[in-house]
């Protein structure tokens, strides 16, 4: 007979394990089926956290965080091996395994190891070792995520031409390495490679890189990588074909694009997109509908076409993000079991990119805002005049927020530089609160901080509507202090 379970939750990434949690908050006996030897999904495992430790690794032994400070200029530190590259990700890597056990641990969450399949609406069968055991519940979530797109002419060998999984599984940091896709995998790679002084070159087909952000932000970050990282980037491009020649230490890749271009690299990143982790799963055969791109159909409550299957987090596309992912969770386990909790994911999504600088956004940019037909004003304040910015030796970093005209109330917010990813809370916070730029205004901020950039960027847009008013009607401007 198998074994019977309230919940039962098919991946223990984010998205599963805070599923789980939830549930078992609310004392619902819980069952996590994951397939990896270790919890926490690509995020853990291959992608978030790896990566961004990754990075301050990378920041660490190239000293860039020093980029104009006292007027030293960065430099590789000698003799770095991957060893010394990949430590730190490792041990971040083990210590996120453990919370996540512990955490599994104080809900009284069962986990079992295996390789799930989705027999109906109610049943999973798990393989392990050959031997199958049988698990049903009231409901199932599925949360197995989603894994880099391979196309079958990329010749993908895990050395020479690789995914974002396999990077981290480089035996050498390559001197020549060609990044194919500008977004966000792409760029941040790209940026901590060079920051460890390897030859990096990005090829997009897009006509500027992340098109999600704000162009003036996507512009910043091209221009800092060309200037400070000497990363070459080639927009509008497209590759013809990925060519592999050579033998052990002597293989080379070439990439050719279109315009008859070639490149010649020691390695190769193919970075252009995801697809849903739902191979093998049973899916079909359950009734549980995906898309081309292997990602689960949802409604509104992540309910899928099988009424007591839901399914939150990578596997179910865009955003793809880890913060996402958490919460789609969670409020799905609420509406699948109607707990009176969460109904909601927040439609307030900080965005967090973490380049070689920082960059984060949240709500409109101006494109969007134009796109929308929205009467809007900017206000920027840059880090070269806040006295933090100088203490750190970042010159180049600014706020950019936009926001109503005829209300100031906040739209959107775009910050590029140190410390982005954390100071976007701060603007999220007073769009999901319907907020003006006169929170900035009255507010109070720490000295010297990088916070205190959203008061003069905020004086900076009302500086613009002064001036606006002023063409029209000899108004006089008003003063910043």
């Amino acid at each position: 007979m198998a074994d019977h379970f309230d919940l039962l939750v098919v991946g223990a990434g984010p998205a599963g394990e805070k599923g789980a949690a939830q549930a078992a908050y609310f004392g619902k006996r819980v069952c996590v089926v994951e397939r990896a030897p270790k919890p926490g999904g690509a995020a853990v495992n291959t992608g978030t956290i790896p990566s961004k430790t990754l990075r301050e690794t990378a920041l660490y032994f190239s000293g860039l965080r020093q980029r104009g400070l006292y007027g030293v200029e960065y430099h590789v530190q000698q003799d770095i091996t991957i060893s010394d590259f990949m430590f730190r990700e490792r041990a971040v890597v083990e210590s996120a395994w453990q919370l996540i056990d512990e955490n599994f641990e104080s809900h009284g969450i069962e986990c079992v190891q295996g390789t799930a399949r989705i027999i109906d609406g109610h049943t999973v069968e798990v393989t392990r070792y050959k031997e199958t055991r049988r698990l049903t519940a009231d409901v199932i979530l599925v949360a197995t995520g989603s894994h880099p797109l391979r196309p079958a002419d990329v010749p993908f060998d895990g050395e020479t031409v690789v995914d974002s999984d396999d990077i981290l599984k480089l035996p050498a940091i390559p001197e020549r390495l060609v990044v194919i896709g500008g977004g966000v995998v792409g760029c941040e790679y790209a940026g901590i490679f060079a920051a460890l002084g390897c030859r990096v070159t990005i090829i997009n087909a897009r006509e500027r890189l992340l098109t999600q952000l704000d162009a003036e932000v996507s512009e910043a970050l091209q221009a800092d990588m060309t200037r400070r990282l000497s990363v070459q980037v080639i927009l509008n491009a497209e590759v013809k074909q990925v060519l592999v020649e050579g033998t052990g230490s002597e293989r080379l890749a070439t990439v050719s694009l279109t315009d008859g271009t070639e490149l010649v690299a020691d390695c190769v990143l193919y970075s252009v997109g995801r697809e849903g982790s739902t191979m093998n799963l049973g899916l079909d055969e359950a009734g549980v509908r995906t898309n081309a791109r292997g990602f689960i159909l949802v409604d509104e409550n992540f309910r899928t076409t099988v009424p007591s299957i839901v399914a939150a987090g990578d596997v179910i596309g865009f955003p793809a993000l880890a913060a996402t992912s958490m919460e789609q969770a969670r409020v799905a386990v609420c509406h699948a079991f109607d707990l009176k909790y969460k109904d909601r994911v927040s439609p307030v999504l900080p965005y967090g990119v973490w380049t070689v600088p920082e960059i984060a956004m949240v709500g409109e940019t101006e494109e969007s805002a134009r796109d929308k037909g929205i009467a809007f004003e900017t206000g920027k304040s840059s880090y070269r005049n806040n006295p933090r910015g100088q203490i750190i030796g970042d010159l180049d970093g600014f706020v950019k927020l936009i926001f109503r005209r005829d209300d100031q109330k906040l739209l959107g917010c775009s910050v590029f530089g140190e410390n982005a990813c954390e100071l976007i809370h701060v603007a999220a916070a007073v769009i999901a609160f319907e907020g003006s730029i006169d929170y900035f205004i009255q507010a109070v901020f720490n000295y010297p901080s990088l916070s205190d950039a959203y008061k003069y960027a905020a004086y900076d847009g009302l500086q613009r509507i002064a001036r606006r008013a002023s063409r029209t009607a000899g108004l006089p401007t008003v003063d910043s202090d």
